[in-house]
Order: structure tokens, then C-alpha cells, then sequence
């Protein structure tokens, strides 16, 4: 097996000596890129993003921007890293190097102060800058600016400062940066790395990376890693490595052995059938949500509401679901969406609806050498849905009670309705008295006042820095109420 290699800013560079665990970020430092900055060591602020080639939507590449921070550099072998200073192109022999176009915006109009995140935010602009389907909006009155509202914010063009979501700034304020993010124009014919766009990324290798006890591990295909697991009971089992990331770095967790499984093409399909819709575990967050474009609206309203996009390029639904965490922002979707999970171990695969699936605090009916290979989402999807996520902040911020709502509603009387709720139990839950209180009667203001305080009475919230059990109740109430005026202004306009 060839020995672990990573091509930064176009030199290739081995990933020896460095121990299995070490992050990217450490990676990069140690070997003088020290534009890439360590703040928060948890994917929050965003200082140490860089970009890296994977396969692409629209085109064979995308340049996807994600945190170095929780990256194992062991899991970028035989990948393509662009930081900050590779976005400069390089002057002839005395000459300085040409600013990058996000660079020479960030400049000009004062979006960088003491320039700490800066470095950041130019990997987080470059990738929205290359963003294939990005364009300039044709009129520039359908650019929003504003900030209203939840839906996307658009400059004339084309960019989305949801790119930007990730990264965080203490100096300058926003409004330099988003006029750096809304000037910059479109990649020109002869920038390479728009054209590096039009080339296939590198294919996935199979990585060995072993250092004294410790050993990073990628297989070719599924089934091998599912002998490996059954073989290696202490594994653990990562893929944008945006959960053990944070374990690794705050905690100090360390693992024997790490195995990922992020680029198992048995992991990375989206299967569109005629009763259902089949999502592979290890896709991200980002690519799930370009590939469907919004024919699912519940997902379509968790995306930009799950942390940010620099977390969104990494993290996975798999992911999501493998840590069993009450406060996912994606459990309560999938639940209303009455979405069931594929486990799969060496011997075979088994199905099982996410409401059976959690059975306590971070624990589920996964079994040891099983791993989740895909979900799956049942068609027709009901007509009405909507995803409330009650936060301290509006985006990038965990949720203090989620609540995701799927209803069928048929002359005016609700046929079936599905509530999935997290944050206020032990594990996310199903809704089922509110869905039985709601089942078979008008969909009417005196119907939702009485399923409202059902809702409000579900769970057992409990009282923690985020939120009172008091307030969680209150806001599962309110909720529905929420979803209701939305309904009926929708069908009175």
C-alpha cells in the first residue's frame, strides 16, 4: 500500500510522521501555513477552514470549504487541500503574488480588522465563489439583502452568505465582509482553479496509517469494513469526523483504531423509487441537499437550519444518527418523514423504523459491527410540513427544542399527521397523542388549540443552560400554533 500522501496548494506532501489523530489544522501549522487558525477547536467559528476537492454537483469537482479543526489529516490521503495562502497566485521571480479576487474584495472594502478569522472567511468566500451554479441575479431587485425572514440571502451575484454561516468575526462587524462576499465577480476562463473544476477529483484510496498502537483505516469497499468491524470491536466508526472531531480535540479522546467510511461508494448513492427515496449514510448534509433541490420540504427546511455550511460539507445523516443524540436536528425530520434506517454488518442487512430505532440516552438497537448503510424516506410524502427549530441563535447554534410536522389534510380534515420532537426526552420521540388528537378532525383553529396543549404536555423536558423544562413545553404549544397560521395564511393568499 502506498504510503499516506496529501497534495496541499498543489505540492504533495507525505502525512508521516504525524500521529493518527492529528487534525488538518495541526497538520498545516506544523509545516508553516499558518493562515489556518485554531480558535474554537469544536467547528463553530469557522478560522480554520481550507478547501478541498471533492466530487462535484454540478461539475466533476467542487472546491468544498470545511473546518481543518475536525479533520483527521489521515482521512484527507490522497486528497487535494487549497488554504489561504494557495489561493494567491504566485508573482514571477521578485515579484509578489496577485491577491485572489475574494482576497483583493476583502481588502479593499475593510472586511478584515485584526485578521484573525480572515484567513477563514477567504476559504469560506473561495468556495462560494466557485460554486458552479452560482450567477449573477439577472435583476438586481431579486436579491435579498435584507436578512428577513429564513429563506437564503442573496447578492446581485449570486452569492449566498450562507456560505459564510460558519465563520464568525469579533472585529469588523458583518457589513464590510458582505460587501467583500457581494462584489466579487465570476471566476474568469483562465483561473485555475475553475478549471481544476472541469477534472475529475482524486478517487478514494485505501488508507492503512498506522503509528505505534494507534492506525487510521479506509477501505475500498463496504463489505471489507464491515469484516474489519466485526474484527475490530474497539473501532470507531467516523465520517466528516464532526462529532469525534470535537471528542478528539475538547475531551482528548483518543481510538486504537478509526475507521472511515466517507467515501464508500455503497454509502454515497441517493435512490429515487417509486415508494420510496433511498439516502446513503455517508453523503453530506450538502450534497443531500443539492441532489434532492427541495423535492423534499422538510429537508429542504432542516438544511439551513442544521449548524452551518461549513459543517454541513462534512457532516452526514449516517453520522447524525450513529451518535444518538437528543438534541440532532435531523431525528425529528426523519421521524415525521416516518424514514426507517438500513444497519448493515457482515452478515447481511437489516431494516428498522427510526422510531424504534433510539432506546435510551445515545444508545440504539445498532448492534456492535453493524453500521448504518442508508436511510430511507417512504413516498408520497404529505403535502404539509414544516421544520421549527427553537435556537438562541437563529443559525449555527444547537437547538433547545426541534419540532418537525408532516400532515395530510383532505377537505379540510387532517388524515394523517406525523410530529417528530427532539430536545425534550431522553431520545427524539414521536408525537403520537398529539398525531391521535389531530387524526381525523378539521384542521381548525379549536382542533389545534386542543392538540396544542397535548404537545405542550409530550416529553419530559428537563431544565439545562439552553432552555427550562417550562420553556420547552411552551414552545412545543406554540409550535403548532406557528404551523397552523402558516397553513391558513398560505390558503387564504
Amino acid at each position: 500500500m502506498v504510503a499516506a500522501r496529501i497534495t496541499v496548494n498543489g505540492k504533495e506532501t507525505p502525512i508521516s510522521p504525524a500521529a493518527p489523530h492529528t487534525t488538518v489544522l495541526d497538520f498545516l501549522r506544523e509545516r508553516g501555513l499558518t493562515g489556518t487558525k485554531e480558535s474554537c477547536a469544536e467547528g463553530e467559528c469557522g478560522a480554520c477552514s481550507v478547501l478541498v476537492a471533492r466530487p462535484g454537483v454540478n461539475k466533476p469537482t467542487d472546491w468544498v470549504a470545511v473546518n481543518a479543526c475536525l479533520v483527521p489529516v489521515a482521512a484527507l490521503d490522497g486528497q487535494e487541500v487549497i488554504t489561504s495562502e494557495g489561493l494567491a497566485t504566485a508573482g514571477e521571480s521578485g515579484t509578489p503574488a496577485a491577491l485572489h479576487p475574494v482576497q483583493e474584495e476583502m481588502a479593499v472594502r475593510g472586511g478584515s480588522q485584526c485578521g484573525y478569522c480572515t484567513p477563514g472567511f477567504i476559504c469560506s468566500m473561495a468556495s462560494e465563489y466557485y460554486r458552479p451554479d452560482r450567477c449573477a441575479h439577472p435583476d438586481p431587485a431579486d436579491a435579498t439583502t435584507t436578512g428577513t425572514g429564513t429563506g437564503t440571502e442573496h447578492g446581485p451575484n449570486g452569492f449566498d452568505l450562507h456560505a459564510l454561516s460558519g465563520n464568525l468575526c469579533r472585529c469588523t462587524g458583518y457589513r464590510p465582509i458582505r460587501d467583500a462576499a457581494f462584489a466579487v465577480g465570476m471566476p474568469t476562463e483562465d483561473d485555475p482553479l475553475a478549471q481544476r473544476r472541469e477534472q475529475a477529483p482524486p478517487e478514494p484510496v485505501p488508507t492503512a496509517y498506522t503509528r505505534g498502537e494507534s492506525a487510521f483505516l479506509r477501505l475500498s469497499t463496504l463489505a471489507d469494513a464491515l469484516q474489519l468491524l466485526r474484527e475490530r470491536t474497539d473501532a470507531v466508526v467516523v465520517a466528516g469526523s464532526t462529532d469525534w472531531g470535537v471528542e478528539v480535540n475538547i475531551r482528548s479522546r483518543r481510538a486504537n483504531c478509526v475507521v472511515a467510511v466517507d467515501r464508500l461508494p455503497e454509502l454515497r448513492e441517493i435512490r429515487v423509487e417509486s415508494d420510496r427515496i433511498e439516502i446513503g449514510a455517508a453523503l453530506t448534509l450538502t450534497e443531500i441537499e443539492r441532489r434532492l433541490d427541495g423535492s423534499v420540504l422538510l429537508l429542504a427546511e432542516l438544511f439551513p437550519q442544521f449548524a452551518s455550511r461549513l459543517i454541513r460539507n462534512s457532516a452526514t445523516l449516517g453520522g447524525n444518527l450513529g451518535t444518538g443524540s437528543p438534541i440532532g436536528d435531523s431525528p425529528p425530520v426523519l421521524l415525521a418523514l416516518e424514514a426507517s434506517v438500513v444497519l448493515a454488518d457482515a452478515d447481511g442487512e437489516r431494516e428498522v423504523p427510526l422510531s424504534d430505532y433510539f432506546t435510551g440516552y445515545r444508545q440504539s438497537v445498532r448492534r456492535p459491527g453493524e453500521l448504518i448503510r442508508a436511510v430511507r424516506i417512504p413516498l408520497p410524502l404529505s403535502p404539509v410540513a414544516a421544520f421549527h427549530k427553537i435556537a438562541k441563535r437563529r443559525f449555527d447554534d444547537i437547538s433547545s427544542v426541534a419540532v418537525a410536522f408532516a400532515l395530510d389534510i383532505e377537505d379540510g380534515i387532517v388524515r394523517k399527521a406525523r410530529i417528530g420532537l427532539g430536545g425534550v426526552a431522553a431520545t427524539p420521540i414521536r408525537a403520537l397523542a398529539t398525531e391521535a388528537a389531530l387524526e381525523g378532525k378539521p384542521w381548525a383553529a379549536q382542533t389545534v388549540e386542543a392538540a396544542a396543549q397535548v404537545l405542550q404536555a409530550q416529553g419530559t423536558p428537563m431544565d439545562d443552560h439552553r432552555a427550562s423544562a417550562g420553556y420547552r413545553s411552551a414552545m412545543l404549544g406554540q409550535s403548532l400554533l406557528k404551523l397552523y397560521a402558516q397553513t391558513t395564511e398560505a390558503v387564504s393568499s
